[in-house]
């Protein structure tokens, strides 16, 4: 019963309180109504960062030609990630069913079509508090919604739309439902060894990021890649969409709390300052390189901040943050301004550069600004070397997970219907070529 009610809890941030005692719901307890406005509105908060926030993000970053297309893709498949969510995706992820062995290590079930739940349905937290179940599945609706939507920066300008619909559902099950079980719900095989991960460093990031990576590979460079240039067409746009996505992000970090507690205001200051200091970082490092300080610069570093910050958000303090936020958007800076042109692969909008790789800085910095040393949360039980080495597996374990199930779902779609649009496509743009419209008449 306990096992089922932390699956029921799945909690976002679960890691951080993998060293203590089960959670268990009483069958009898409300839901506080100011905790449960709180989830309500950081869901909200959520798919802010989506629609408009992601969308408006990368469709300023792409060609005019291609705008509309972007933003389609990441609304279309933000909704067809919440059909699947509540009729499989919840289920596999933390549904109230536990199977013993290794299954469940990987996936749950016992809850497709959310059967058994209703409007008195509640959903454990870190306390002895609950919250109404549904709002726990809507927020963790958003995850599914943003995650499926993120790796859209790698392939943009040139993925086919009904390859994109024919994916998502398959990549989803095969690779976000089990990797946000194993890390979030209890009894998941990363969340068993202790891996820290308070809002989705691995579930969201790396994993998003990866997959991007793999898709990139699949696809192909745009044509003319890279020799042709291909500024954003609006970093006003682009500009708008940073600052919807940092602060939909507090419904993302402080809202993986599941309560509005000590721990979400520790998840809202760090998501302010380590921000700031990767925003403020990726310019200066512009400078040092002999370039002027950009609204792109400001805007990378934003997200590099963010997503960095993502699994610390719970698990580290200001200070703690703030230098995983500079490590972060110096690290993700030359993989997008270096690695990338060295290895040649075409990551359109720099999903990997930044979410692969900003996620990977931010969940295995996590095992060191969770130190009590640096102001971090931690109790010290764990020495810094074994927390490092969880979470290495962690972010190996999403790498691999990620890479080898994108390229299946990949291939599949590949092989019935194609993945890449036609050259005459291309060159007109996916906007009325795909959709009938233009962003701009």
């Amino acid at each position: 019963m306990i096992r089922n009610m932390l699956c029921g809890a799945g909690a976002l941030g679960a890691a951080l309180f993998a060293a203590a005692p089960a959670f268990a719901q009483d069958a009898a307890a409300v839901p506080n109504p100011g905790n449960n406005a709180w989830m309500m509105t950081a869901t909200v908060l959520v798919l802010m960062m989506i629609l408009p926030g992601l969308a408006l993000f990368y469709g300023g970053l792409t060609r005019q030609k291609n705008m509309l297309s972007t933003m389609t893709q990441v609304g279309a498949t933000a909704a067809l990630a919440m059909l699947i969510w509540v009729m499989w995706g919840y289920s596999l992820a933390f549904g109230d069913t536990t199977y013993e062995g290794t299954l469940g290590l990987f996936i749950s079930g016992g809850s497709y079509f959310l059967a058994g739940t209703d409007a008195s349905s509640t959903a454990a937290t870190f306390t002895d508090e609950v919250i109404s179940k549904y709002v726990f599945i809507s927020f963790q609706m958003t995850f599914a919604a943003i995650t499926a939507a993120l790796f859209l920066g790698s392939t943009a300008e040139r993925l086919k739309f009904s390859a994109l619909m024919a994916f998502v559902p398959i990549w989803l099950t095969i690779v976000y439902f089990p990797i946000a079980h194993m890390v979030w719900a209890g009894g998941g095989l990363l969340f068993e060894d202790g891996a820290l991960d308070f809002a989705g460093g691995t579930v969201v990031h790396i994993n998003a990021g990866v997959s991007g990576l793999v898709l990139a590979y699949l696809l192909g460079k745009r044509r003319g890649y890279p020799a042709e240039p291909m500024p954003p067409h609006s970093m006003t746009l682009t500009m708008v969409g940073t600052g919807l996505l940092w602060v939909g992000w507090f419904g993302f970090n402080a809202g993986s709390a599941l309560e509005a507690d000590g721990s979400a205001g520790l998840a809202m200051i760090n998501t302010f300052v380590a921000t700031a200091a990767a925003a403020l970082a990726w310019m200066v490092i512009e400078r040092l390189a002999g370039h002027k300080g950009s609204a792109l610069g400001f805007c990378s570093g934003v997200i590099a901040g963010l997503v960095a910050v993502t699994p610390a958000a719970g698990n580290s303090g200001p200070f703690g943050a703030i230098l995983l936020g500079i490590l972060s958007s110096t690290v993700c800076y030359f993989a997008v301004a270096k690695v990338k042109a060295k290895f040649g692969y075409d990551d359109s909008l720099d999903a990997f550069g930044i979410h692969g790789v900003g996620g990977i800085v931010g969940a295995i910095g996590t095992a060191v600004v969770y130190q009590p040393f640096l102001g971090g949360p931690g109790d010290g039980s764990t020495a810094l070397g074994a927390q490092l080495g969880i979470q290495v597996f962690s972010v190996l374990v999403t790498i691999l997970w990620a890479g080898v199930g994108t390229l299946v779902a990949g291939l599949i779609v590949k092989a019935l219907m194609g993945l890449r649009v036609s050259e005459e496509t291309e060159v007109d743009g996916l906007d009325i070529s795909e959709h009938g419209e233009r962003a701009y008449n």
